[in-house]
């Protein structure tokens, strides 16, 4: 894909910074393998450049059609295939959650205990549709090894990066076992709360996850090469995946040669389940940014996209308000959350350079993705490289990237 910067109002030679910050900071030194950074803008593809390598081990560079690992931006594309529903007129985002779940009927909070001796109370009010899409659902991750309620889903195999060994009915109904860490609606908790919403596209549609994303989202939008799992013919594109091992040097995490991606996985993580390429992702990220519609195929209704991208959050508060926990592939401060997105509030709040209205997420391999409807802006950065929080990726990428703007 050939890029265009001038046609798009940015300068090529600003830029160019991305590439130069990337390789002085972070290639050289060894700190990651590799990465692709996509700039659209207006139509225009602005900067497309892959830089260092996507697996190491065999000195394979990385390319434009380098498949990755997307981890949680798969929330992004499971919470619109459950708003497309949601279009049909299948449910409100007030109904409970038990009116598809009957084992979720008496769901509790935690009020002491271990698993599988809790003390609870019951909930304030039932967990809402709503509360899934934008967190508030009382859920939480076992990987966040910060109360008793993510200890015991440690101890059942659940919200780790490692995937469930099961269905995603199973895991709904080992989750009716343990108790919410909140009342829904009373807090934000990054979560399982996006597998859930996976499950309820199944059992509303009656078509598997899997199936139901192909047919309705992937193949309608020319996204060949997502998927849950990467075909034998593809390998060659998929990239290895890093973490920090010791003395900070880069160590394989995930060997591309026997991932476990190379086989269509049992449970169909609608939280963090998906590999794409960064020209799949772009494809589905015009579609949210011309209002649901891309190549002549409508998605969603923009009015159904313009309430998923405001803030949902009680009391229009912003996540340094309301999250209980400590990680989340986006700021706190000055940043709400919306359906399925985290959603620009404040840049002043922030600390950093940006628009009110803009929306996107991340992923555990320190890929991200926003989109900016103001400056009709997407960018798109993907890399492999664990934990995601290891480096402010996002924040330096706004500076050059909002610093190429010149009309």
């Amino acid at each position: 894909m050939a890029a265009h910067a001038g046609n798009a109002g940015l300068s090529a030679e600003r830029l160019s910074r991305i590439d130069d910050h990337l390789k002085r900071r972070y290639l050289e030194p060894g700190k990651i393998a590799g990465a692709l950074s996509l700039v659209w803008r207006r139509g225009e593809i602005a900067h497309l450049s892959p830089v260092g390598l996507m697996d190491i081990e065999r000195g394979k560079p990385m390319r434009e059609d380098t498949i990755f690992r997307i981890y949680s931006m798969t929330k992004p594309i499971t919470s619109v295939a459950l708003m497309m529903l949601y279009e049909q007129g299948h449910f409100q985002l007030g109904d409970p959650v038990h009116r598809w779940l009957p084992e979720w009927r008496n769901l509790r909070v935690y009020e002491s205990g271990n698993h599988p001796r809790f003390l609870t109370r019951p909930c304030e009010r039932p967990m809402t549709v709503c509360d899934l899409l934008r967190h508030t659902s009382g859920l939480t991750y076992g990987f966040m090894e910060r109360t008793n309620v993510d200890r015991a889903y440690r101890r059942l195999g659940i919200g780790s990066l490692r995937p469930f060994d099961g269905s995603l009915d199973e895991m709904c109904e080992l989750l009716a076992s343990v108790p919410l860490e909140f009342s829904p609606g009373s807090a934000w908790n990054y979560s399982v709360s996006t597998d859930v919403c996976g499950l309820l596209v199944e059992r509303i549609s009656g078509e598997r996850f899997d199936e139901y994303l192909r047919r309705h989202i992937f193949d309608p939008l020319a996204m060949e090469d997502t998927g849950f799992h990467v075909p034998p013919e593809k390998i060659e594109r998929f990239a290895a995946c890093y973490e920090r091992g010791r003395k900070k040097q880069l160590r394989l995490q995930d060997d591309p040669l026997t991932s476990a991606y190379l086989a269509s996985p049992r449970f169909l993580s609608g939280g963090s389940g998906l590999v794409s390429t960064a020209a799949d992702y772009l494809r589905f990220c015009r579609m949210l940014r011309n209002h649901g519609e891309q190549g002549g195929v409508r998605i969603l209704s923009r009015k159904t996209l313009e309430l998923m991208t405001r803030n949902h959050l009680p009391g229009g508060h912003d996540l340094a308000a309301l999250s209980v926990g400590r990680f989340s592939e986006t700021p706190y401060q000055g940043v709400g959350f919306g359906l399925g997105f985290s959603v620009q509030q404040d840049p002043v709040k922030t600390q950093v350079v940006g628009s009110e209205g803009e929306y996107g997420w991340g992923g555990a391999a320190s890929t991200v993705f926003w989109i900016d409807p103001s400056e009709d802006l997407i960018v798109i950065f993907m890399t492999q490289f664990m934990p995601s929080q290891t480096f402010d990726f996002r924040g330096q990428l706004k500076s050059i990237v909002y610093g190429a703007i010149v009309d």
